[in-house]
């Protein structure tokens, strides 16, 4: 019995198939996939090692945990075969496909098998039906992600409300998807900031005064009322009032009944990353709900707030601070704000500073320490990315997505051929109607169906060639990716793009009292 492959189930819930009797049961699609594998694997003496699955979760996340799980699992040799419904199952991006299924899994001798659509590693000749299979399920991706892309946006031009949870000072209208009423309770708040920001009070001193007097903050506000709302910045505490939550309300036209949305996008449907949005590309409808603010006393404080803007000053020169929104307090997770001196810039814990109460002893460091530290790690961390191991990991995926170029040129030449077959079938059957060899009505109903394979044929090559070039930019972006480590060895600086790019957080803890150490945690994105 030792002797039997052992085998890794995997199932996954697919959107259009949820059945369930309650939310936490598996749900019948899952067991549906659990027996008939199962099945199988009795069938072909396999020992079934573990099953792995994932409910409620798309073929496009790659945050999956069974999904994530499996892989590990893969590497570390406990199996040697994996066994899914079909591909799609596994995941619906190319990508993946290539990366796992004609990458590692070979590298780490596990076989991969899907019953449905008889995908099998194992055997010959099978490659290219996967790589066929995967690019379908990529277009599937694709369609969908455009086809909500669309809808939205139209939704947004046309002045109704997109996300997950209204403006503070607002709620969504039960009757009417998409339009938001005054909540009256948070609108009072809102104008009491407004109040206090004309009376010549900034906006730290604002926060202080809401902190003191136990208004409840945006996110606590949601979370008191019942919504399902958790706060990144403060996962050990209450989350506080802060500079930018009144910042934010001071600036934000909805408080005069414009919609202002669009501002953020997910730069691809494959990940969930989100950069912000050209200002050209923002959708500003006006009067779409009733406002808590009049338009002149937003005017008026617009103006004030352009008179007071500051740019951060360090070492004598005009700066931005680089690690905006990196910095976390070890003690209570909140981020860390900038404090000056006439001789030094500094970082110190926000909710510290705000309320001593909720973080006692908070956290403190120098910019300019923490610049050097931070650029001296980042160095290191470099140079250790440009190693031969990690530079031919790089050209093993480039190899691949090469492969993935070839199969997808292969099908839009057959493709480029079946459609000149198809224009010059259609042609003949012309020809053939004006000889009078074929009746009127048997042209009209033969043309009709070369005209709808033609359309078909080239709404295929339309999305082969789109996915030639998403491919070449892949090429393309690894290459780059190559040539990163090499052009920022010799790096002397640092600035926000840099910072941006390669750290996700840093969690600064205390130093020893009289020491110049930098204690922090610095955690990349590499």
């Amino acid at each position: 019995m030792t002797d039997l492959p052992k085998v890794a189930i995997y199932c996954r819930l697919s959107e259009e198939d949820r059945y369930k009797s309650n939310e936490t049961d598996d749900s019948e699609s899952i067991k549906n996939q659990k027996a008939m594998l199962t099945q199988y694997s009795i069938d072909h003496d396999w020992l079934i090692y573990d099953i792995y699955s994932d409910d409620d979760f798309t073929g496009s996340d790659r945050n999956r945990p069974a999904f994530n799980k499996l892989l590990k699992d893969a590497e570390a040799g406990k199996f040697n075969i994996v066994l899914c419904k079909t591909q799609s199952r596994f995941t619906r991006e190319l990508e993946m496909v290539e990366k796992y299924i004609h990458y590692y899994f070979p590298l780490w001798g596990v076989r991969f098998v899907s019953i449905v659509d008889n995908a099998d590693t194992d055997v010959k000749g099978n490659k290219k039906s996967r790589q066929i299979n995967g690019l379908i399920n990529e277009w599937y991706l694709e369609d969908m992600s455009e086809n909500i892309k669309a809808v939205l946006t139209n939704r947004r031009k046309n002045g109704f409300f997109i996300g997950a949870f209204a403006p503070f000072g607002y709620m969504k209208d039960p009757a009417i998807k998409g339009h938001l009423l005054v909540d009256e309770p948070a609108a009072e708040v809102v104008r009491r900031i407004y109040d206090l920001y004309l009376s010549g009070i900034g906006c730290t001193s604002i926060a202080r005064i809401l902190n003191a007097d136990g208004v409840l903050s945006p996110a606590e506000y949601k979370t008191q009322n019942g919504f399902d709302y958790k706060s990144n910045h403060y996962p050990k505490s209450k989350p506080l009032w802060r500079y930018f939550m009144v910042n934010s309300i001071l600036s934000n036209e909805v408080y005069i009944g414009n919609l202002v949305q669009n501002k953020a996008h997910s730069i691809s449907y494959k990940t969930k990353i989100i950069k912000p949005t050209g200002k050209s590309q923002w959708i500003r409808v006006e009067n779409t709900h009733e406002p808590i603010i009049d338009k002149e006393v937003w005017l008026k404080v617009q103006s004030i707030k352009s008179d007071r803007a500051i740019v951060c000053h360090t070492d004598n020169s005009k700066k931005v601070n680089i690690f905006s929104k990196k910095l976390f307090c070890c003690h209570c997770g909140g981020t860390l704000k900038l404090t000056k001196t006439k001789t030094s810039v500094g970082l110190i814990c926000g909710v510290h500073d705000y309320d001593k109460a909720r973080c006692p002893e908070g956290v403190r460091v120098t910019y300019k320490r923490l610049y050097d530290v931070v650029l001296q790690e980042l160095k290191a961390q470099i140079v250790q990315h440009a190693d031969a191991d990690y530079v031919s990991e790089e050209i093993q995926v480039n190899n691949s997505t090469q492969s993935k170029i070839i199969v997808a040129q292969e099908g839009l030449e057959k493709s480029q051929r079946k459609l000149q077959e198809l224009l010059n079938a259609n042609k003949a059957l012309y020809l053939d109607k004006l000889k009078g060899i074929i009746a009127e009505e048997m042209f009209i109903e033969l043309s009709a169906g070369f005209t709808a394979d033609i359309e078909q044929v080239k709404s295929v090559i339309t999305k082969t060639e789109h996915r030639i070039e998403e491919l070449r930019e892949i090429v393309k972006t690894n290459q780059t990716k190559m040539q990163i480590a090499k052009e920022y060895l010799d790096m002397t600086d640092l600035n926000f793009e840099i910072v941006q790019t390669f750290i996700d957080k840093i969690i600064v803890h205390p130093t020893p009292k009289y020491s110049r150490e930098v204690n922090i945690e610095v955690f990349w994105n590499f």
